[in-house]
């Protein structure tokens, strides 16, 4: 088994067929969307594929260390992860083929007008060994 990240973004990633943003939804229609969300993961489940997912708030903070004895900076010039991801869900499964098909399905959460978003998801793998370093 293999495990996979499906990153869900606000922006930065390219646009979506049905490309209304969530906060122009009613509030039937996000209900609709979080129930797939759900109704996916639990169908994962059942089948041994789901490890964790998770909605993301859009408060956050960049910080990094600045020194021995000197405060953490925080946020700076580039642009917020916070406005970027929306959301991730982490799956495990026996190939790079079947995190293909369940991106695909996850991508066709319901959106604006109960219509499938055909949003773009990014998948990436979790390494599964440190990389190597050759010199």
């Amino acid at each position: 088994m293999a495990k996979y990240l499906l990153l869900k973004h606000y922006r930065g990633a390219p646009a979506a067929v049905n490309d209304v943003p969530m906060d122009r939804w009613t509030p039937q229609e996000v209900q609709a969307h979080i129930a797939y969300m759900h109704d996916f993961a639990a169908r994962l489940e059942k089948t041994g594929e789901f490890v964790d997912g998770q909605a993301l708030a859009p408060e956050g903070t960049f910080v990094r260390y600045d020194g021995e004895g000197r405060p953490p900076v925080t946020d700076g010039p580039f642009a917020e992860t916070k406005d970027l991801i929306a959301g991730w869900m982490v799956i495990d499964v026996d190939s790079y083929e079947r995190a293909l098909e369940l991106a695909g399905e996850l991508s066709a959460a319901p959106g604006a007008g109960g219509e499938p978003i055909h949003e773009w998801l990014e998948l990436r793998p979790f390494l599964s060994a440190p990389p190597t370093v050759t010199e």
